[in-house]
């Protein structure tokens, strides 16, 4: 079978004899006698497109034979076109060339190995076995784009076993027979039987996204060239809306955000402050007498209630204390606090009655009753409760 695909990447409609068709569990299996569609490998996915007016699924290569599953079957003997899906292609190129620039400086100048490499649907992510600092990765990404923008020629092919044993080159694992190597000037030398660019100038440009601590090394999530463009457009977009929505030039949305946040602090201190007055006004008013205490406040959230509930048992020594807020889900948030009796018993009894689910600890527990109003109530009641 002849592999198009390393005799030019940039085939995108190609004719070949179809040698075999069976049926399997990803569609029909077809044999060429030569594809110029790249089978998933290498952290490379695999390509798709049209073959004999047939939608392609996905490419595999075992034991040097590629497979291609396709949706509908072809017949055995005919003679087909096939056309690779070019957009597709063509970023995986840019990804694959980038990633090879970026491993090959990494590796020239902290000596670390490429040990992981993806190339997702939304981000190309590499694994490297050590650690670097941010500001280092910046400089990597500056000396990339430089040769990116250098517009320099990339090699790849299969050189001659005396040319191969006399290059330095990368590799994951130790190999024999023919080696393709792919060889930028100045980034990087490996072995490789990915698809990739002509020169460097059509990676576009690499832009680092993250990068994370990953096994002792470091994981870095980058995009090159289309997807790059697609990700600034995509974030310009945002930053416009942000800067409309603020009032602000899109530079200056970061000091209009943490104007912001100074004032949405001060006015949840203001909040506070009226939600203390409240829970006094509340304990102030309660009328003296011996049974346990029920509050319904129905715009309290669950810090103000736990607040609520402590405050009225600061006065109320000795009971216990249910604080419950307005319906959500159809339900009621509640907390419930005793200085003498277990909470976990108690609030494990009163969800059996009210269809709640909830706990905590014996001095306090919290969760949600799934009833109205009126059924919380007359089983309070029955319990002995009284609502203030």
């Amino acid at each position: 079978m002849k592999k198009l695909y390393y005799d030019s990447p940039y085939i995108r409609e190609f004719e070949a004899t179809v040698l075999s068709c069976e049926k399997g569990k990803k569609g029909y299996e077809v044999v060429l006698d030569q594809t110029a569609f790249y089978p998933e490998g290498g952290g490379q996915p695999t390509d798709t497109g049209v073959l004999g007016g047939v939608k392609v699924l996905e490419v595999h290569e075992k034991g040097g034979i590629v497979t291609h599953y396709l949706e509908a079957p072809l017949t055995v003997g005919e003679k087909v076109c096939g056309t690779i899906d070019w957009d597709n292609r063509f970023i995986h190129m840019q990804e694959h060339s980038g990633e090879h620039l970026v491993s090959g400086l990494i590796h020239e100048r902290f000596g670390y190995d490429n040990v992981g490499f993806h190339m997702g649907a939304e981000e190309v992510t590499i694994d490297f076995n050590g650690l670097i600092e941010w500001d280092e990765l910046m400089e990597i990404e500056k000396k990339a784009n430089d040769i990116i923008w250098d517009n320099r020629e990339i090699y790849a092919d299969f050189p001659p076993k005396e040319e191969l044993d006399a290059l330095d080159y990368r590799s994951k694992k130790e190999l024999t027979g023919d080696v393709r190597i792919v060889k930028i000037p100045g980034g990087d030398v490996c072995a490789c039987c990915g698809t990739h660019v002509k020169r460097t100038g059509e990676i576009g440009l690499v832009k680092f996204l993250s990068m994370i601590h990953y096994k002792g090394g470091v994981r870095i999530s980058l995009l090159c060239g289309k997807r790059a463009m697609a990700d600034y457009e995509k974030k310009r977009e945002e930053v416009q809306k942000i800067s409309v929505m603020l009032s602000a030039k899109p530079t200056e949305i970061s000091a209009a955000v943490d104007k912001m946040k100074g004032e949405i602090s001060k006015l949840q201190e203001k909040l506070s402050e009226c939600y203390r007055g409240m829970i006094e006004q509340k304990v102030a008013g309660m009328e003296e007498s011996d049974n346990n205490i029920y509050v319904i406040e129905k715009e309290f959230g669950a810090q103000h209630l736990r607040q609520l509930v402590n405050r009225i048992l600061e006065e109320k020594k000795g009971k216990t204390i249910l604080a419950l807020s307005g319906n959500r889900e159809g339900g009621f948030l509640y907390i419930v606090g005793s200085q003498n009796e277990d909470m976990r018993l108690f609030s494990k009894e009163l969800n059996a009655l009210l269809s709640g689910r909830g706990g905590g600890s014996p001095q306090m527990a919290q969760g949600t009753f799934f009833a109205d109003e009126e059924t919380v109530c007359t089983i309070l009641n029955e319990k002995g409760f009284y609502r203030a």
